[in-house]
């Protein structure tokens, strides 16, 4: 190995987890939240910690017989990303 491969090697060694860590700041930043596997990549909107409407809650229970829970536009009305990566396995037969 020459030397100019393996100051490249090094460089890209440290730059991997800084890339990563400044991935995951912006993300906390932004009030997102990621979640990975193998078959997807998918990045949803959290609720603001500081929305005056829910007060970081994402939404709240409206009132009657059959309560149900209303969700703030903080984070509702954000996008969702997902990509797809392998495709999800078919069921032979039933899960039960």
């Amino acid at each position: 190995m020459t030397s100019r491969r393996l100051a490249a090697g090094l460089l890209l060694a440290a730059a991997v987890p800084l890339t990563a860590a400044a991935a995951a700041a912006a993300l906390r930043a932004g009030h997102l939240k990621l979640h990975a596997n193998r078959h997807l990549i998918e990045i949803t909107a959290q609720p603001r910690p500081n929305c005056p409407h829910c007060h970081g809650e994402g939404g709240w229970w409206t009132g009657g017989a059959f309560p149900e829970m209303e969700a703030c536009g903080c984070w509702s009305a954000r996008r969702e990303l997902r990509i797809r990566l392998l495709p999800i396995p078919a069921w032979d037969e039933p899960p039960f």
